[in-house]
Order: structure tokens, then sequence, then C-alpha cells
């Protein structure tokens, strides 16, 4: 099953903890201190990569987890950096927070995407040692990483997309000029989610053709199937308009179908179009296709049952699609690096330091839930002394 949708929620590294260590050996009796800082921990990364086709390999995923820093050691060893989590994606999956709103667009092969950082790591003891203060009992703790949910869109990009009516022949067309194999019967709706196909051309170019359930009245309302694979169509650089020529009043159906088109928006009703006339060879004349449109490139009869039509079908499309690099697929606004960085956390700064004893809370305390949390999250575990605002607690 095609799947164009994923929700997930990520998790960055914490930071590991500073090493609260001092220096021992022999004949040094009063060793200064010697802890190293904790290491960062891992980020979660999203690659896009043209070998994957759809989201299927995220149905069964639900949380990403990125591991922590290490902790730093004495004889001032940093801990190691977690380990980065990387997960792939097909080609034109935008990336969406919680509220619909657009982050990320990886549009090319490569592009890589930071979704969560990871947290700092803590600063060792060592690094809190001052002329007046050579003996600090105290490290920081590592910060927590980033934590989100994010929604991943896929959005086929294509050169070119099949549009039409339920069972005007765009899946014989797709099997008659491609390498792909849709499911081809005599009755609508047989095509239930977008297809692939792979067209071979001239100087071993190839072009990318989708093909998506068909549309009819209302689609972009949310009826039929079509309107669920609409986005699919956003990319390409070219709509082969696909009309049964069988069914007459080819002009009524053309612009059926457009008027979908137009009411879904993203520039769908702007696109050039290629028309295709087919199943020819049910009709004992040509066909007559007479509506005078700008958009119109080219008006071709085909018949998938006998072949006519096909092969100046196929030197069409590589005329309308130039190619790759000569036109851009997409809009280029956004990087093909990015980095994500979630709104901060409202509230006043504060920061946990590891005591010999337990943990010291410094700065502005949150609020009591939000503070529980962090020290939660710090190891803080039941017995432990908790030094706030000049009063040392017992955490139970």
């Amino acid at each position: 099953m095609f799947h164009d949708k994923a929700t997930l929620h990520v998790e960055a590294g914490r930071g590991g903890d500073g090493g609260l260590s001092f220096r021992r050996e022999k004949y040094v009796p009063r060793g200064g201190p010697d802890g190293g800082d904790g290491g960062r921990g891992g980020h979660v990364v999203v690659l896009a990569d043209l070998a994957l086709r759809d989201l299927s390999g995220l149905r069964r995923v639900r949380v990403l987890r990125a591991s922590k820093g290490g902790n730093g050691l004495g004889s001032r060893k940093h801990g190691a950096d977690g380990q980065t989590v990387e997960v792939r994606v097909p080609v034109g999956t935008q990336i969406l927070d919680t509220e619909g709103g657009l982050v990320a667009d990886l549009k090319s092969s490569a592009a890589r995407f930071v979704v969560a950082r990871g947290g700092q790591g803590g600063r060792g003891n060592a690094r809190f040692a001052t002329p007046t203060r050579q003996t600090p009992r105290f490290a920081e703790t590592g910060l927590p990483g980033d934590e989100l949910g994010v929604v991943l869109r896929l959005k086929l990009v294509v050169d070119a997309a099949l549009a039409g009516l339920p069972n005007a022949g765009k899946s014989s067309l797709l099997r008659r000029i491609s390498n792909a194999k849709p499911k081809v019967a005599d009755y609508p709706f047989t095509t239930l989610e977008p297809v692939l196909g792979i067209v071979d051309g001239p100087e071993e170019r190839q072009l990318t053709i989708a093909d998506v359930p068909g549309l009819i009245e209302g689609a972009a309302d949310g009826a039929g199937l079509g309107h669920e694979f609409l986005a699919h169509l956003e990319r390409a650089r070219l709509l082969i308009h696909v009309l049964d020529a069988s069914e007459g009043d080819l002009e009524r159906r053309f612009l059926t179908v457009d008027r979908e088109l137009s009411a879904y928006g993203a520039g769908l009703d702007e696109r050039p179009q290629l028309v295709v006339l087919n199943k020819v060879d049910l009709l004992s004349v040509p066909p007559r296709f007479e509506l005078e449109d700008e958009r119109i490139a080219r008006v071709v009869a085909t018949s998938c049952a006998t072949g006519a039509g096909i092969e100046e079908l196929k030197r069409t499309l590589f005329e309308l699609c130039a190619p790759e690099g000569t036109v851009p697929v997409v809009d280029e606004s956004l990087p093909e690096f990015l980095e994500y960085r979630p709104k901060p956390r409202r509230g006043p700064r504060f920061r946990i330091l590891r005591t010999d004893r337990g943990y010291r809370v410094v700065g502005t305390p949150p609020p009591a839930a939000e503070l529980e949390h962090a020290l939660r999250r710090a190891g803080v575990k039941p017995g432990v002394e908790v030094e706030l605002e000049g009063e040392t607690l017992e955490w139970q």
C-alpha cells in the first residue's frame, strides 16, 4: 500500500553529565579537580533518498529517539557525543509541525534536515576551578535535547502526471508508455493509489510519470478518491489530461476536471497540459477537440488497444518536458541543508548542577511541576539532597 503521510515523535539525545572527580595519585594528596565535560546528545536527522518511493518504511514507527551523550570522567576525559539517528525519506517529502506549518521541504536528492538537536553536555568540575575556589564539588548535568512532534507528508516529484475522469484509460496508457504495471480493469476507480512509471527516451533520457486515482466533480471538496492524492500533482511540470474519446462531449468533460484542479489551487489550473484523446479505436472517425486554451500545449489521439499514437505521445512528452536542470521543478526558497529549532520553552532560565551530595538548582527555579520533571530527567533519586534557593531538601 502507498503511504504518503507519517506522524512521528522525535527526541534528540540528552547531553552527558560533567564529571565530578579529583586527581588522586601517589604523592599527590590534594590533587585538583579533573572532571571532564559530558558529550553532546545525538541529533535526529532526515535525509532525502532517491531510491525510496513512499513513506511505507515509517508506517510502524512512532518515536525516533537519539542516544544520550557520554558522561565526563576523571583525568579530564570528555564523554563521547551521542549517536545521531538518520531517517531516510523519498525526495519531495515535506516536514510539518503539529500545527500544520511547513518547516522544511526536502525537494532534492541528498537534502538533509536536522529536525531535533541534541542537548549540550554539562561541564565537569575542572571547568569551575578558580584561584579562590580550588576544589569545586559540583559539575553541570547535561541539557535535554529537542523533543517535538512532526508530520511527514510526501508530494511526489515527477516530470508529468496523468489526470482525468475515472475509467478514461490512464492506467492503460501508463502501462503502454512506461515500465509500470498498474492494475487495469473496465470499471471506475481501478487505481486506488498513485503509481509511478519511468519512460525511456532518446539519448538515455528518462521521464517519471505519475498516475493518480481519477477525479470526479467535487473532488477538491473531498468527493471520490482523487482528492486524497491531488497534492501529488503539484510538482509535476506537465499534466497529461486523459479523455475517453469514445464518450463524446470532450470539452465538457475537460472542463469538469479543470474546475476541480482550479478549486484545489496550488497552481494546478495554470500548469501546461497535454491533452490525450484515448480509446480512438472505438471510433469510426477521428475525434475532434476544439477547445482553445493557452495552457493546452498539444493534443494527441491514442489507442492503448492497438498502439496507435503511442510513439507520437512519447515523443511529445520528451519535447514538452525539458531536460532535468533546465526547468526548476519546485520552489527554491528553502535551502537544502536545514536545522530546525523548536520554539524555546517559556519560563525563567535555570541550570541543574550535580554535587558530591546530590544536585543544586541555580538561577530562578521554574514552577514545581517543571522543576520536578527537569530533576527526574537529570537522574535524581529518592534520598538524594537537592539544594534549592539556599535550602537543602531531601528528594522523596
